[in-house]
């Protein structure tokens, strides 16, 4: 049977093959995300199970192999430690709004992808993906320092007591916050107040120090932060584990690429510190069974708690979607086929909110695994199910087992994934870009480690447009030319003119507008038309203008109206498709100007001129 409930069967054993090599490569990659992320290696389990399964079966590409990906885990662990500490640092508190977050994400994708917005998608400017790239892959290897090293701000004693003080004024602060929430902060009810805060013992004041220790040794700047504490005090055993993994990955691919070098790190490294060593950091337990559906996302759900991340989940479901499909498009060079860019942002938007019901954290197309994929043979759509399959059967027959991971083997492989996924290409040629994309580039690297992802893009996009529009502005501006006829001759004139240029005087202006006539050059146009000395008649060429904006036709409509004040006829050659149609539709033609001034070539622009000077005994004797 080629075909059964509309999956194409025909290529069954380059899919099975396929799709399992995928899962392999994907599985050490999903317990790392999952841990840097901070909601542990199951939940990037999950993730990649739910994802890959079910944007394969509804995605628009073929051979894409989806889960959790560098920039998505980036993304997810900012969200994830904001929501944490807005709790208090309790992840269990915390966990329904992070699973909201991540549904509210995957639904957007869905939404986006009903309003076709796939196609628009390939107008993101090269330098600002190369820095968020480069920021991604320099955000990931910092923040993983501190696990090889083997250091752990909660269990430095000396840097949790330095948070001690600040602690305590937690804890009563949000006492106080909790009274005032129950309406009995009053007066005559502080006795209350003491009374609670008599009943603060030091454990809690220590748990407090310990979570604020925590969430300052967290991310780019915390981990900067304590890099000098981490480096007195290394762990001998996870500097080693880590850097063998390391070592593997890179010596392993020398010998063979048949074998995924990640996994073989992942279980030589581990199984190595299982029997050689007393004692080691693990990953922490790893639920078996099949995933339960996290209920408690609707149960103790508060909208309130949501919508100040809206916008987060947003840009995470604007990064899931460029993240997938450019994917996507390599996919495409590499079998010669054509994806659906609008099915595959609902497919990946159905992947994240099925994940996220299962407490899995979001992903998106991933380009290793995929390529992966198509060269062990995958071709359709039961590849990428197949990896989900896969990875669900190691979940439920390999649990435990994968608990005894070690920490540090997992902070290896996110090193050498933060240094893959650098933009190498653009680095390298950084030398001959532009230097308003290098400008680009740097300011989105820059804010993507520093400031914070969001804001790296939405700046980068704002820039890059603003660089663009001034250079668009600055070619129609050396494109368009203003210059009395007599003088014409220093210039090239435009074929159909002839010798129009030696037989009229100086009071006569030619306008030649070649591009756009757009707010990025409406205000030097206005600058042009008011620098005009005292003349008679401007003749505006519109032949080279495809397209005028809003801004461009006000700027029009306000040079027309300064020259008619100065007593200068305007008149227009050439007006045709989208600018004919924005100057009827605002009465510029046939009302501010008359249709007569309105001429369909310059030939006939040309006769109508030598009569209308002619009309002048200062220009009587043209012949």
């Amino acid at each position: 049977m080629k075909k059964l409930l509309g999956l194409d069967f025909t290529h069954f054993k380059g899919d099975l093959f396929g799709g399992i090599t995928a899962g392999i490569v994907a599985l050490p990659l999903a317990l790392a995300f999952g841990l840097q992320s901070g909601l542990g290696a199951a939940a990037g389990l999950y993730g990649a199970i739910f994802i890959s399964f079910f944007a394969a079966l509804f995605g628009g590409t073929n051979t894409q192999i989806s889960g959790p990906t560098a920039p998505m885990t980036a993304v997810s662990m900012v969200v994830i430690a904001g929501i944490v500490a807005a709790n208090e640092g309790d992840l269990s508190r915390a966990l329904p709004a992070i699973l909201m977050v991540f549904l509210l994400a995957g639904l957007i994708q869905i939404g986006l992808g009903f309003l076709k917005v796939g196609q628009y998608i390939r107008y993101i400017p090269y330098p600002v993906v190369s820095g968020f790239m480069t920021g991604i892959g320099v955000i990931i290897i910092i923040t993983q320092l501190l696990p090889m090293l083997g250091y752990y701000a909660k269990e430095d004693q000396k840097y949790v007591d330095e948070f001690l003080p600040q602690a305590e004024e937690v804890l009563l602060d949000r006492i106080l916050r909790e009274e005032a929430a129950e309406e009995i902060l009053v007066l005559e009810d502080f006795k209350e107040t003491v009374r609670r805060a008599g009943d603060i013992q030091e454990a809690d004041i220590s748990l407090e120090a310990k979570t604020l220790a925590g969430n300052n040794a967290a991310g780019v700047i915390g981990s900067l932060k304590v890099l000098g504490r981490a480096l007195s005090k290394i762990n001998l055993v996870d500097l080693i584990l880590g850097l063998l993994t390391i070592l593997i990955i890179y010596g392993f691919k020398r010998i063979t690429t048949v074998v995924p070098s990640t996994l073989v790190a992942l279980l030589v490294v581990s199984i190595g510190a299982f029997l050689l060593l007393p004692e080691y950091r693990t990953i922490g337990t790893i639920p078996s069974g099949f995933p339960i559906p996290e209920l408690s996302i609707f149960a103790n759900f508060s909208f309130g708690a949501v919508v100040p991340y809206f916008f987060t989940a947003a840009s995470l479901a604007a990064l899931g979607a460029i993240d997938s499909l450019l994917t996507s498009v390599v996919a495409d060079n590499m079998t010669k086929t054509k994806h659906n860019p609008n099915r595959e942002l609902v497919g990946q938007g159905i992947g994240n909110s099925i994940a996220a019901l299962f407490g899995g954290i979001p992903g998106a197309g991933a380009t290793i695994r995929t390529v992966v994929n198509i060269n062990s043979g995958g071709k359709t759509k039961l590849s990428g199910m197949t990896a989900g399959v896969l990875l669900l059967v190691v979940l439920l027959s390999l649990g435990p087992l994968a608990s005894m991971i070690p920490a540090a083997v997992l902070a290896g492989i996110l090193v050498t994934v933060g240094i893959g996924v650098m933009d190498y290409k653009g680095l390298r040629h950084i030398g001959q870009w532009p230097r308003s994309e290098v400008l680009v580039m740097l300011l989105v690297l820059f804010l993507t480690v520093f400031v914070g992802l969001i804001e790296a893009v939405v700046v980068g996009l704002i820039l890059s447009s603003i660089l663009f529009m001034k250079t668009i502005a600055d070619v129609v501006d050396h494109r368009t030319r203003t210059a009395p006829l007599i003088e014409f001759s220093r210039e090239i004139p435009w074929q159909d003119e002839g010798d129009i240029v030696r037989r009229v005087g100086e009071r006569v202006y030619i306008k030649h507008l070649d591009g756009p006539l757009f707010f990025g050059f409406a205000s030097r146009f206005q600058e042009m038309i008011k620098a005009l000395p005292k003349i008679e008649v401007v003749i505006i060429r519109m032949d080279k203008v495809p397209f005028v904006d809003q801004s461009g036709l006000y700027a029009m409509e306000d040079a027309i109206m300064d020259l008619q004040a100065l007593g200068i006829t305007v008149v227009f050659t050439d007006l045709h498709g989208q600018p004919r149609d924005m100057f009827e539709r605002f009465n510029i033609y046939g009302k501010l100007v008359s249709k007569e001034f309105f001429f369909d070539d310059f030939k006939s622009c040309a006769t109508w001129l030598e009569n209308f000077l002619k009309q002048d005994h200062r220009f009587a004797n043209i012949t």
